[in-house]
C-alpha cells in the first residue's frame, strides 16, 4: 500500500511540474503581450505627435537634376553710394500730410513726428556705421530647397577647458530681423555669471526676409520655414538644439518641435497664442474672473483678459488690420512699401510703438524712443528697404493663413520641453493654464517686470536671463 502511494505521489509529482512550466510560459506570454502593447501605444502615441512634411523645392524654375550644393559661404552685409543717392533722393521727394489736431498714434504714424524721423534718417543716421555693427557678427549663407539661407552664427570664444557650448537657434518675426537678437548674442555668448550656460547662437533670416532668399512659388509656409532651419542646423552639424522664437519665430520653431521632437531638446518662447482653444480656456474665460485660483490667474491676468469683448476683442481688431491685408493681398501694399521710404518706416515703425505698449497709441512721438534708439529701429528697417524684402516678407501670412485655421499642426501639442517668458505688454496676453493646453511638458512659466512684444530687443538682459534659467533646469534634469 505504501509503495502504491509512493509511486502514484511520484506520477503526480511528474504530471504537475509541466503544469506549472506551462503556468509560467502562459503568464511570459502575458507580460509580453502587455509590454508590447504599451510600446506600441506609445510609439503610436509619440507618431501621432509628429508633424509630416514632405522637401520642396522654392527656387527658380524646377529642381536641377544635379546634387543641391551643400556649401557654407561667408557672407558680408554690404552698400554702396548708389543706393545711399537713391535712398536720399526718394527721402527729399517724400509729400507729407498733416496729421489730425489731437490724434496722436491714434490713426496711425503720426506725420508730424513721421518728418522728424525722416529729417534724422537722412542727415544724422549714419548706416556705413550701422553696417559695420551688422558685420560684427560673422554672416554665411548657404542653399537649402532652392534658397540661399541667411544666419548668424556667433561661437563663443576663449572657453575654458572641457566647457562645450549649448546650440541656441533663435529665429525672428515680422516685421523684426535677425537683427532684434543682436543685443541678446553677447549674453549668451558670453555670460558673466561662473554657473551661466555658454552658448554657440545661430540666427536666421526667414526666407523672404532680410537677406535670405524669397521663395519664387506659392505656399511657402511656417511648417516649410521649420523643415528648412532643421537642414540648417543638421548642416552646421547640430544633432540637438534648444530653440527660441517670437512672434512667426514662435510658430516656426513650435513646428520644428513637431516636425522632429527628438532633436529639439527645449523650446523657450515669449510668445504663444491659443492656437485652437480646448475646453480648459472657454471655462476660465467663462469662469476665470470669479474663481481666479481655480485656473490659476494672477491679477495682470485678470486685468488683461476682462471684460473679455474690451480687452480680448476690440483690442485685437484695433491691432490686426495689417494682418487681414498681408494675409489676402500682400503685393498691393507691399509694390507701394518697396517703392517708398517714408512708407516703409511709418508702416513697420508704427508697430514698434503699438506693440510695445498699446498705450503709446496715446503719445505724439509714439513713445518710440523710450524703448529703442533711433539708429537700431532705422537699422531694421534698413535691411528691409536695400533687401526689397517688405513683399516676401507680407506674403508669410497669406501663405501661413491661406491654408486654413485648421492645419495639423495648429491640432498637435508639443511634447518636447518648454519655458515661456510672459511680457506684460505682449500684444495677446496668454496665462500660463493657455499656454499648457498646446505645450504638455511646460517646465517654466516666467512672468516678466516689463516689456511687450518686441521684447528680444526691446529686454534683451532680461530674455536672455530667461532663457539661461530654462535651459539649465533641464540641462540639469539631463544630468
Amino acid at each position: 500500500m505504501h509503495r502504491t502511494l509512493t509511486r502514484a505521489s511520484h506520477c503526480i509529482l511528474q504530471i504537475e511540474k509541466p503544469a506549472a512550466a506551462g503556468s509560467t510560459m502562459f503568464t511570459e506570454v502575458l507580460v509580453a503581450l502587455a509590454v508590447g502593447a504599451v510600446i506600441y501605444f506609445l510609439v503610436q502615441k509619440s507618431k501621432r505627435h509628429q508633424l509630416k512634411s514632405k522637401d520642396g523645392w522654392w527656387g527658380e524654375g524646377t529642381p536641377s537634376d544635379e546634387e543641391e550644393d551643400a556649401g557654407i559661404y561667408p557672407y558680408t552685409v554690404q552698400t554702396n553710394d548708389e543706393q545711399l543717392e537713391d535712398l536720399y533722393r526718394r527721402l527729399d521727394q517724400t509729400r507729407p500730410v498733416p496729421s489730425l489736431e489731437d490724434s496722436q498714434f491714434n490713426y496711425g504714424f503720426n506725420s508730424h513726428y513721421l518728418q522728424k524721423v525722416v529729417s534724422y534718417w537722412r542727415h544724422d543716421f549714419d548706416w556705413r556705421r550701422q553696417v559695420e555693427k551688422l558685420n560684427k557678427y560673422p554672416h554665411y549663407k548657404t542653399n537649402i530647397e532652392g534658397l540661399d539661407v541667411h544666419y548668424v552664427h556667433v561661437r563663443p570664444t576663449n572657453l575654458p577647458e572641457g566647457i562645450r557650448p549649448v546650440p541656441l537657434l533663435m529665429v525672428h518675426g515680422w516685421p523684426g530681423s535677425f537683427y532684434e537678437f543682436y543685443g541678446m548674442i553677447p549674453l549668451l555668448t558670453q555670460p558673466s555669471g561662473p554657473d551661466d550656460i555658454v552658448f554657440e547662437v545661430v540666427c536666421p533670416s526667414i526666407p523672404g526676409y532680410g537677406f535670405s532668399e524669397a521663395p519664387h512659388k506659392k505656399g511657402f509656409d511656417s511648417v516649410c520655414a521649420a523643415r528648412v532651419f532643421h537642414k540648417l542646423m543638421k548642416r552646421l552639424g547640430f544633432q540637438q538644439f534648444y530653440a527660441h522664437g517670437g512672434d512667426w519665430g514662435w510658430l516656426v520653431t513650435t513646428n520644428m518641435a513637431q516636425l522632429e521632437p527628438q532633436i529639439i531638446k527645449g523650446l523657450h518662447l515669449n510668445f504663444a497664442p491659443p492656437s485652437k482653444p480646448g475646453l480648459p480656456t472657454f471655462l476660465s474665460i467663462m469662469l476665470g474672473r470669479r474663481f481666479p485660483k481655480l485656473f490659476g490667474f494672477n491679477e495682470h491676468d485678470i486685468q488683461r483678459i476682462y471684460p473679455v469683448f474690451q480687452n480680448q476683442v476690440v483690442e485685437m481688431v484695433k491691432e490686426t488690420g495689417y494682418m487681414h491685408i498681408q494675409a489676402t493681398k500682400p503685393d498691393t501694399v507691399g509694390r507701394g512699401l518697396n517703392d517708398s521710404p517714408v512708407g516703409l518706416a511709418a508702416y513697420i515703425l508704427e508697430k514698434f510703438s503699438t506693440w510695445t505698449d498699446h498705450d503709446f497709441r496715446n503719445l505724439d512721438d509714439g513713445g518710440l524712443t523710450r524703448k529703442f534708439s533711433m539708429d537700431d529701429l532705422l537699422t531694421n528697417v534698413m535691411i528691409y528697404w536695400t533687401s526689397g524684402c517688405i513683399i516676401p516678407s507680407m506674403r508669410f501670412y497669406k501663405e501661413n493663413f491661406s491654408k486654413g485655421l485648421d492645419q495639423p499642426h495648429s491640432k498637435m501639442p508639443v511634447q518636447v520641453p518648454t519655458g515661456f517668458a510672459c511680457f506684460p505688454n505682449e500684444l495677446m496676453h496668454t496665462p500660463k493654464l493657455w499656454v499648457k493646453q498646446k505645450y504638455h511638458q511646460l517646465k517654466t512659466f516666467t512672468p516678466m517686470a516689463r516689456g511687450g512684444h518686441f521684447a528680444a530687443m526691446e529686454e534683451p538682459e532680461l530674455m536672455a536671463q530667461d532663457i539661461q534659467n530654462f535651459i539649465k533646469t533641464q540641462e540639469k534634469r539631463k544630468k
